[in-house]
């Protein structure tokens, strides 16, 4: 009885490791990538139709933190458009197939360099177990276990990928004012130097004797 109990874990465990293996991800793409100032970079998919995908963004650093944002479909038209957005989520059902075009916009800004994330995903997550959507039983203990540690995934990468993020952008607030309290530093440094030689020369001169100057006159 003692090695039954060892034997059903590890056989739990290997379960839940296949299955959670198995779980396929939807097809995208995520990246951060500079966008200069007064410059525009755009990014193509192709997506069949009937297809959903999802478009998250932010801007990580420089400026006001904001850019122009806008998705085109393969006839040209826009189905998404934001100005000086900090950050946002769309969210479209293909409704022709082809290639999609969603572009950053920084040509507002003619001094402010920026740095944007972005996470663009394709399709519906498959169901991590098979005929999971048509089934008319209740789901096993080991099941429910499976789709619990599955969800509990999602949620840690989300979390990491939010605070990745936050963390990014906070180091770069943090460089920028260390580099403005350096600057300023070094302004008050000369600044110092300056008066300080001013008033030597100022008390100097109070000091200095002046002498006439005596002419001789020759007769």
């Amino acid at each position: 009885m003692g090695s039954a109990a060892p034997r059903s874990t590890s056989a739990l465990l290997l379960l839940l490791l296949l299955l959670l293996l198995r779980a396929e991800r939807t097809r995208g793409a995520e990246l951060t990538f500079e966008l200069p100032d007064s410059a525009r970079q755009c990014f193509h998919e192709d997506v069949e139709q009937g297809v959903k995908f999802s478009l998250d963004y932010q801007v990580i650093t420089g400026g006001h933190y904001d850019v122009d944002c806008y998705v085109e479909d393969p006839l040209g038209n826009t189905i998404y458009r934001e100005t000086k957005k900090q950050y946002d989520s769309f969210t479209h059902r293909a409704e022709v197939k082809g290639v999609y075009q969603f572009c950053f916009s920084n040509e507002f800004s003619t001094f402010s360099h920026k740095t944007v994330y972005f996470d663009f995903q394709v399709g519906d997550e498959p169901p991590i177990l098979p005929d999971m959507g048509n089934r008319v039983t209740a789901l096993t203990q080991m099941e429910s276990a499976c789709v619990t540690i599955h969800e509990a995934l999602k949620t840690v990468i989300d979390s990491q990928t939010h605070y990745r993020l936050r963390e990014a952008q906070d180091r770069a607030r943090a460089e920028d004012l260390n580099t403005r309290v350096s600057y300023w530093s070094i302004g008050e440094t000369i600044a110092l130097f300056v008066v300080s030689f001013s008033q030597v020369l100022l008390l100097k001169s109070f000091f200095t004797e002046k002498r006439p100057v005596s002419r001789a006159v020759h007769s």
